[in-house]
């Protein structure tokens, strides 16, 4: 019988609940433990594929180098295979990663603890947010993190520097949601194990064009809608970030789907908000999602040419575009330019003759597709 410790759950409010449970003693005994110099993660991320779908996440070893050696060796042999998320809490935190799990005969007084006392503290400036991957300890005791982890559903500003955060979901935090609202009993344990069917160490995903030169950057876009097809010339020379944003969110496929959801005639078609997109999902290259430094130039805005919108902040451009069809000198040097129609300009008078509801198009109008001309 293993020696007997503690074990934790953090509630949505903040505070944490301790109980007594019996810590088995250590499994899989070498295998768990460390072994071999360091390699360098910089260039790694885990997929975790679970019967709810895949999350996907980098590590920060900078920050906590023991844990994401551990993870990325213990990924590699298998360990987490067939174990599961056994502990939620709706909207705050998801835990797996015991190998106890394994077994379905596991008592459920010992889910939760296994795994344990094998790695040193990394506690660190890393804050406990939204998709924030950090290990889980035994409060009050040093050293007890191991094999077991968490993953923030929102933000815990309580457990920061109180645990060893290693990691962020990059992808499939609409799967988090997900495994954190199953049922359970009022120790916050599944009634049924989300299951872990496997952890992958893959390759990096690398941002598409995020180390394109300008002359790399001077692509046409096909911009297939409903309406038509338009064909858009990029202009890296005047705005080179916005374009290679841009040019990033074509070749992910993050604005197919999406709609144009704003039409004033004689002033701008506007498109290129994820929410537009129906499926309501998140998309893989939400991860590159970023807030654009402002690229102003002397352009004019005419029509045909294709600028990004902004809220009020200078810098609060992301994925949001607008094509003018009528001069527009009240936005000339205020909006980044980065482009303009170089085909299809006949389909701007389609859009301007369809039915509004104040500036929004009754029927939707998609952007079908978006597509770089080799």
């Amino acid at each position: 019988m293993g020696w007997r410790g503690w074990l934790w759950a953090v509630l949505g409010l903040g505070f944490i609940v301790i109980f007594w449970g019996p810590i088995a003693s250590r499994q899989a005994g070498a295998a768990q433990k460390a072994s071999g110099s360091e390699e360098d993660s910089s260039n790694l991320e885990a997929v975790i594929t679970t019967d709810l779908g895949a999350i996907r996440l980098e590590f920060n070893a900078e920050k906590a180098p023991k844990h994401v050696q551990q993870f990325i060796k213990l990924a590699r042999q298998g360990f987490y295979d067939g174990s599961a998320f056994h502990r939620v809490m709706p909207q705050a935190i998801i835990q797996g990663g015991d190998p106890l799990l394994k077994n379905e005969s596991t008592p459920r007084e010992r889910w939760g603890t296994g795994g344990l006392n094998q790695v040193p503290d990394e506690p660190s400036d890393l804050k406990h947010l939204r998709g924030t991957v950090s290990t889980v300890a035994i409060p009050g005791k040093p050293n007890s993190g191991g094999a077991q982890f968490f993953i923030c559903v929102s933000e815990q500003p309580q457990l920061d520097r109180q645990f060893s955060a290693f990691g962020q979901v990059t992808e499939g935090i609409d799967v988090v949601d997900k495994i954190s609202t199953a049922a359970t009993d009022d120790k916050q344990l599944t009634l049924t194990p989300v299951r872990i069917i496997s952890v992958r160490i893959e390759p990096k995903r690398i941002e598409p064009f995020k180390d394109a030169t300008v002359p790399e950057m001077r692509k046409e876009v096909l911009l297939h809608t409903s309406l038509g097809d338009m064909t858009v010339r990029m202009d890296p020379d005047i705005a080179p970030e916005t374009v290679r944003n841009f040019l990033m969110l074509v070749k992910t496929g993050w604005y197919d789907h999406t709609a144009f959801h704003r039409v004033i005639a004689g002033f701008v078609i506007q498109g290129g908000l994820g929410s537009t997109r129906e499926s309501g999902a998140p998309h893989p290259a939400d991860r590159w999602v970023h807030h654009l430094k402002p690229e102003f130039s002397g352009r004019l805005h005419l029509r045909g040419v294709l600028s990004m919108a902004r809220g009020a902040a200078l810098d609060s451009a992301t994925t949001s575009f607008f094509i003018v069809l009528g001069p527009a000198p009240h936005l000339d040097g205020k909006y980044a330019i980065f482009g303009k129609v170089v085909a299809g300009i006949d389909v701007l008078a389609r859009f301007e003759g369809v039915s509004l509801q104040g500036e929004e198009p009754l029927d939707r109008i998609e952007l079908i597709q978006a597509i770089i001309k080799e």
